[in-house]
């Protein structure tokens, strides 16, 4: 469809949108009632939302509307898999100005469908409605299929950490980019596209995880929401966590050393989790800590010190981490 979204107007808008999706058998009823009807066999719907506002969490120069939808989808379908669910299904809500071409709303959809079909998941409703700045609002769900969550509480001493995906690709992509620059693509894209490990979650809860999360925030800072929540401590070892060369190059060039990146940098969407000592885990896992007894330091170290740094993002600061 070619014109703004305004000529378009809301029901003609939907009509784009939603002639472009797909569909699962987990779906019994798509876009077009009131509601949609997922299936549930768990009996247990596990539930994420999440939001995308410009110049907040993606820049128009930076990424195309494909790229942010297919990061939009991916960080709420993350999220359910951190919870050791199958993701489901997703509904949007799309705040656009009116002299927004149609383009841009229907190549977001695109990208929101295919990272569905990456997860399993689809596209099954939303709401649109006329705004100044283009949001992206998530509600993201999925099911346990008889699993019993796995949350961030239930991390004990002597567990290992063990991690699945990539750390500090997005935020070594975002240097890039903040600098001008479009190379190295790979972490350029990993910053537009993040490529979260979803069959991880589900099997880690199979294999017996006894807390996980998803890396959004920075991996010191997500650790910190397990450490928290379980009252332990958790010890990192740097020399675990693998530093790609280029990374290694980008930090040279910026002045920054990468393994700020890998520590603190957000949006990879990595999962990482906690197992008993002893799990036998498969070999896109790599082992890169272990928790602690509580004590007089810090809820997360690196290499059985504090980590002095940022210590990742926080959406009511002014600073990345």
């Amino acid at each position: 469809m070619k014109g703004s979204v305004g000529e378009a107007g809301e029901f003609g808008l939907i009509r784009e949108l939603t002639s472009r999706l797909t569909t699962t058998p987990a779906v019994r009823l798509g876009p077009g009632d009131d509601a949609a009807v997922v299936s549930a066999p768990d009996r247990r719907v596990v539930a994420s939302t999440d939001l995308l506002v410009e110049g907040r969490h993606f820049r128009r120069d930076w990424s195309t509307a494909y790229d942010v939808g297919r990061k939009a989808a991916a960080q709420n379908l993350a999220d359910i898999a951190a919870m050791g669910a199958v993701p489901t299904a997703l509904l949007l809500g799309l705040v656009v100005p009116s002299e927004l071409p149609v383009a841009w709303p229907s190549e977001l959809m695109d990208g929101l469908r295919d990272e569905c079909q990456v997860a399993g998941a689809a596209v099954v409703g939303g709401d649109v409605v006329r705004g100044d700045t283009i949001t992206v609002a998530i509600t993201a769900l999925g099911d346990l299929r008889g699993l019993e969550p796995v949350t961030r509480s239930g991390a004990r001493a002597g567990d290992v950490v063990a991690v699945t995906g990539w750390l500090g690709w997005s935020a070594a992509g975002y240097a890039v980019l903040s600098r001008g620059f479009r190379s190295p693509r790979a972490f350029v894209e990993a910053h537009r596209r993040p490529e979260p490990p979803y069959h991880a979650g589900p099997a880690a809860a199979g294999l017996g995880a006894t807390a996980m999360v998803d890396v959004s925030d920075g991996l010191v800072a997500d650790l910190g929401h397990i450490a928290r929540a379980s009252d332990v401590r958790i010890d990192i070892r740097s020399r675990a966590i693998d530093v790609p060369s280029q990374m290694n190059d980008i930090g040279q060039a910026v002045g920054v050393d990468p393994l700020r990146w890998v520590l603190t940098g957000g949006e990879d969407h990595a999962i990482v989790a906690t197992f008993p000592r002893g799990t036998k885990l498969p070999a896109r896992w790599k082992t890169i800590g272990e928790v602690h007894a509580p004590s007089s330091l810090p809820s997360v170290t690196v290499d059985g010190a504090p980590w002095t740094d940022q210590s990742g993002w926080d959406h009511f600061s002014d600073i990345e981490g």
